[in-house]
């Protein structure tokens, strides 16, 4: 299951041609061209991963990313028209994993879609470690990869809980935007991009406030962010 791949995107020609394209790469490639059938074949479990076009007739790609997120955390990666910086902010608030503006080059998704999988071929390794981090109220388990706040659990997409299992392992210590980059999203940080940034302000908003009202992940300014410890 690991290199099947669905593609969600109205446009049967792009379909074919990265169809075409990822098949060489290999994967094994499905394609739906409509919203509701999309949703259906996303929650399957057949697939490793989904390439989600924003722009789809009747439910648009936002609201086939809220399903999926009612019921799975299947890696999701959208793809959004450039210049609308405020789709991207809006699908990675929604649960997306990471996002293509198009037009892009076949080979940046190929490497956008490696860097998720391994990222979550490494989560799944890690798993097996059972480890258990906690800070304050928070309490991480890796093994099942959950997360509680003051013994409430809290839902987190597969970025938001790698963020913060990083910053929870490096607690006091500021942890570049880079780094983050690299280590939860699994690529190099790009000019520009500012998918981490929306990434841990969900995070903040999720976890909320100390008891003291105080902020548990603090931003230092030009470098990245410090998850403060207790």
């Amino acid at each position: 299951m690991m290199n099947n791949i669905l593609i969600i995107d109205d446009d049967v020609e792009l379909c074919v041609l990265l169809s075409d394209y990822l098949t060489l790469e290999g994967f094994e490639v499905d394609a739906v061209h409509d919203g509701l059938k999309g949703v259906d074949r996303a929650v399957s479990g057949q697939y490793a991963l989904i390439v989600l076009d924003v722009m789809l007739p009747g439910i648009n790609g936002f609201e086939v990313l809220r399903r999926i997120r009612t019921v799975s955390r299947v890696p999701v990666i959208i793809l959004t028209a450039r210049g609308e910086e405020v789709d991207r902010i809006v699908g990675l608030e929604i649960g997306a994993d990471d996002y293509l503006p198009k037009p892009f080059n076949p080979r940046e998704l190929v490497a956008r879609i490696r860097a998720v999988l391994r990222r979550m071929e490494s989560a799944s390794q890690s798993q097996a470690d059972k480890e258990r981090l906690i800070v304050g109220d928070i309490e991480l388990v890796a093994g099942n990869r959950t997360v509680f706040r003051a013994g409430q659990k809290v839902e987190l997409t597969s970025v938001e809980f790698a963020i913060l299992e990083i910053m929870m392992q490096n607690a006091g210590q500021i942890v570049s935007r880079d780094e983050l980059v690299k280590k939860a999203l699994g690529r190099n940080l790009l000019a520009y991009d500012r998918s981490i940034d929306v990434h841990v302000s969900s995070l903040r908003r999720k976890l909320g406030q100390r008891a003291d009202e105080s902020d548990r992940i603090k931003t230092v300014r030009s470098i990245g962010y410090l998850y403060s410890a207790e």
